[in-house]
Order: C-alpha cells, then sequence, then structure tokens
C-alpha cells in the first residue's frame, strides 16, 4: 500500500506494522478502507471480493446496500479506473441511516469496494433535495455536468488518512489526499432522489475524473432506483 500523508507502517519489522486506514470525511457521507500491510510474499491468491447475499429479515435499507454492492462490484471494475490489473480487497453494502435535527430520520443505502490502488463508493438517496439544490449548497467550485442524460454535479472532498499501530504506539492522523465525488439524480429529471459515486485512491494522488464518470456509466444503470432516459 502507498504511504499517505499521515505516515507509512510500509517497510518497517512484523512487530511494528501499522494498520492504515484512509478515511473519506466532509461532504456527504464517510466512509473507509482499511488494509493491513503484508509482509508475507508465499500468502495465496485471495478469493474475489463477495457482496452480501439476499437474506430474509434484512431490513429493506440494508437490502438496498447489497443491490448497490453487487452493481458496483463489477468484474471490469479495476479496467474502468484505468488500472486494470488493480486488485478487489473487499466489498460491502448497507443500509445507512442519520437522524436530522429535527429527529427524523433519513435512510441512504450505500455500498464500497476497495482496491489496492482505490477505493468506490456508491450510496442512493431519496433526500428531499434535489441535484442542483446540493450543488448550491456545495459551493462556487461545483460544476454541473450531466451523466447519461441525467443532471450531476462534480465536486471534491478532503481525506483524513489514519495510522493505527498495532505494537501500541500512538495512532496518527493527518491529510489526505482528494476524494472525487459524482452526484447523479436517479432520473432524467432532478426529483426522485439522486446516487453518488466516489472515488479516492490510497496515495495522495488525485482520482481521475474520466475514470469516475466511466465507474458512474457503467454501474449506475444496474443500481436499484435508476430510472432511463
Amino acid at each position: 500500500m502507498a504511504e499517505n500523508g499521515a505516515g507509512s507502517g510500509t517497510g518497517v519489522n512484523a512487530a511494528a506494522q501499522a494498520v492504515m486506514a484512509v478515511v473519506l470525511v466532509g461532504g456527504l457521507a464517510a466512509a473507509a478502507w482499511v488494509t493491513r500491510d503484508s509482509f508475507d510474499t508465499k500468502a495465496a491468491d485471495p478469493k474475489p471480493a463477495v457482496c452480501p447475499a439476499d437474506s430474509e429479515g434484512r431490513s429493506e435499507a440494508d437490502e438496498t446496500g447489497a443491490r448497490l454492492c453487487r452493481a458496483l462490484n463489477r468484474p471490469d471494475l479495476p479496467a474502468l479506473l484505468g488500472t486494470p490489473h488493480d486488485m478487489v480487497r473487499n466489498a460491502s453494502g448497507k443500509g445507512g441511516e442519520f437522524t436530522r435535527a429535527d429527529g427524523r430520520k433519513t435512510v441512504s443505502p450505500e455500498a464500497e469496494v476497495g482496491l489496492t490502488a482505490h477505493s468506490v463508493k456508491l450510496s442512493a438517496s431519496t433526500g428531499e433535495l434535489k441535484v442542483g439544490d446540493m450543488a448550491g449548497l456545495l459551493g462556487p467550485s461545483v460544476e454541473r455536468t450531466t451523466v447519461l442524460g441525467h443532471p450531476a454535479a462534480l465536486y471534491s472532498d478532503r481525506t483524513i488518512a489514519l495510522t493505527f499501530r498495532l505494537d501500541g504506539g500512538k495512532s496518527t492522523a493527518g491529510q489526505g489526499g482528494i476524494a472525487r465525488r459524482l452526484l447523479v439524480a436517479k432520473g432524467p429529471g432532478e426529483a426522485g432522489g439522486w446516487f453518488e459515486v466516489v472515488v479516492w485512491r490510497q496515495d495522495d494522488r488525485t482520482p481521475d475524473d474520466a475514470a469516475l464518470f466511466r465507474v458512474a456509466e457503467q454501474v449506475l444503470p444496474a443500481a436499484p432506483g435508476w430510472v432511463a432516459g
């Protein structure tokens, strides 16, 4: 795993290994991808990451999160990101929920796929705000655009790089790299909610916007709630 702004445990002995996390903060959501540095070159090839399967008793939000994961965890995801030899490390999907200041709860199912060099997140919202409203709230740097004919907004967010010491040392936090985020309306109009696709890297490099759009154009038509038009 490449070093980031918080400092890395890579290259030190096993007694001083660290678990590195690149945490996406700010904006509309938060996510983390964590991996443990590996020094075992003889380890067996990892199995492909698998999303949660359908399960009775799971909440509708969690089931939607699992479906988002299956839409995102495509065999060609590394190629869409421009790193065809990148390895998928993990995949997850869940029903995110947060409580507003007035006590109302909003459900925002989400999925995340972690690769060696990238992490990609896909979330869905039925929020009252439209993509245009969100673009106005996010500031002047937001770029209004379209994805497959749907209104969209492109903007950046900052990650935080965390180091968790496994040898008992003090954990540290520092500024990470840039995450690129793409809000896309679920339908050709702005009503009906939106999806968000986010890409960030495990180093300090800024993700490629062309790769972000490639992922969105291939993944979103398979996401639950997408309305073609």
